[in-house]
């Protein structure tokens, strides 16, 4: 920055700002006094963001340009060269809030010409001059900043705790699995020792003994590798065994087959077991060897149903980054797949799930539980649109040095009219009640203030997208709890 000499206003030029005009005469006077003119030459900045906000700048000639960091870049939020135009330190006036500092940047496109009013001076005018106009800014701003926070808090419990209701729900499903096949486990345990009794009271001798263990242990490697059937095939080879055991003298044959073609034994294999131990000895033979594919099935049954439980927890640790860093290398894929894991509960049966993730993308620094609640918000809102059916998209690539996630629905779409407010504070479309307006301004902060990435979104009937941008390297500042850049201040 470039000061191009100072000098002063007088009390008609001030009332020719709109600012001013309705200022009085001592108020005027005391204006020209207390500020100066400043000139700028063209490319040069009039104040930056972050930097401590000192003055309060008014436009008297010349064209500004006004930007804010987006993704580490500078992305031009307003250009005007309207006479009057205001920015800099408009909050100054606010005693409570310490942290005075530019929220974004000011340029001088062309060679420009200001009034600059000191903050301190700014504030006395606005304290002394308009007591109840600053009284009712300060309750505006801290009271919607106050009931953001809250509701921005009430809007994770609820979300927490939906989420918690449909892990509960998915934990259940595999836990009763487990009990049932326990219970079933310990009967067919209890029969297999009736049986192994009825073998070995001595009728079999020690060579066909050892023969039928050898088949048992056959019969339990079939187990594990039965291949899969058809329903049709499924039941031509239980007729078949059904007939075997009817032509062997079994009087339930249609009980035992099922079992048995589900461990992929046919009558041939069944042919070396009345070899093996003689037609007297066929059916306890049969029936034990029956237990033990059984319980091998039924173990099986109960391994899936711990390792989907032992899933489920890890997804959900996962999810919520409780036994991890806030700030951390991670892999985007991983927190995705944790969150659909989460919120299974909540996809309907008619939406399809689409995930087509880039291969080769690398991990990234983020706060990690953060991102997982901007997917979920964004999940969240795309079944919303959906309804009971559509398809669910997720899509990972990267784009240069950022890694993109975007999640797709096949809704309605978002109105045209409506598209620029999606991400203001307390905005929903959701019937009163059902939304605070706040998922998405939640996201928003954690993505674009948090992690310096940007949200897009592009939508049309049947195609809605939003594309989260994150930085692959780490920011060179992270802001753990920055307020977002506020608008341009361009006018009344």
């Amino acid at each position: 920055m470039s000061d191009q000499g100072t000098d002063r206003l007088g009390r008609e030029e001030l009332r020719t700002l709109f600012l001013f005009e309705a200022l009085t005469d001592e108020q005027l006077d005391w204006l020209a006094e207390q500020g100066r003119v400043e000139r700028r030459e063209a490319e040069t900045n009039i104040f930056s963001e972050g930097e401590p906000a000192t003055c309060f700048y008014v436009l008297l000639s010349g064209t500004v340009m006004q930007s804010g960091r987006v993704r580490g870049e500078e992305v031009e939020v307003v250009r005007t060269s309207k006479r009057g135009v205001y920015g800099g330190a408009i909050r100054a006036y606010m005693p409570d809030d310490p942290d005075q500092r530019y929220a974004n940047t000011l340029r001088a496109i062309t060679d420009c010409e200001l009034f600059v009013l000191p903050a301190t001076v700014f504030a006395t005018a606005m304290r002394d001059w308009f007591p109840m106009a600053v009284h009712l800014l300060e309750g505006l701003f801290y009271g919607m900043r106050r009931t953001q926070t809250r509701l921005g808090e009430r809007e994770r419990l609820l979300a927490l705790g939906a989420l918690s209701a449909g892990l509960t729900h998915e934990l259940n499903n595999p836990a009763a699995a487990a009990v049932r096949a326990t219970a079933t486990l310990r009967g067919q345990v209890a029969g297999m020792r009736h049986k192994l009794a009825m073998i070995a009271d001595g009728r079999l001798d020690g060579s066909r003994l050892h023969h039928l263990v050898e088949l048992q242990d056959d019969a339990v490697k079939r187990a594990a590798s039965a291949p899969e059937l058809s329903a049709l095939e499924t039941s031509d080879a239980e007729d078949t065994l059904t007939d075997w055991l009817d032509e062997h003298g079994f009087a339930d044959g249609w009980r035992l087959a099922p079992s048995l073609v589900a461990a992929g034994i046919d009558t041939d294999w069944l042919d070396q077991v009345a070899v093996a131990v003689g037609a007297e000895n066929l059916d306890p033979a049969v029936r034990w060897l029956t237990y033990t594919v059984e319980t091998e099935q039924l173990m099986r049954e109960i391994d899936d149903a711990v390792g989907r439980v032992s899933g489920l927890v890890g997804a959900a640790k996962q999810y919520s980054q409780l036994d991890r860093a806030p700030y951390q290398v991670v892999d985007v894929h991983d927190l995705l797949n944790a969150t659909l894991t989460i919120m299974k509960a909540k996809i309907p049966a008619g939406v399809r799930k689409v995930k087509e993730y880039g291969q080769g993308l690398p991990p990234i620094p983020a706060y990690a539980a953060e991102l997982n609640q901007v997917w979920t918000n964004l999940i969240d809102n795309a079944l919303g649109a959906m309804g009971e059916t559509g398809t669910l998209s997720i899509r990972t690539a990267r784009e240069g040095d950022m890694l993109v996630v975007e999640v797709g629905d096949t809704g309605p779409g978002i109105p045209p009219e409506i598209r620029d407010r999606i991400f203001e504070p307390f905005f929903t479309t959701k019937p009163v009640g059902e939304g605070t307006g706040l998922g998405l301004d939640i996201s928003y902060r954690i993505v674009v203030t948090k992690h310096r990435g940007d949200i897009r979104v592009e939508s049309r009937p049947g195609d809605t997208r939003f594309r989260i941008y994150l930085p692959i390297s780490p920011p060179p500042v992270v802001l753990a709890d920055a307020e977002p850049t506020t608008g341009p201040s361009a006018g009344r």
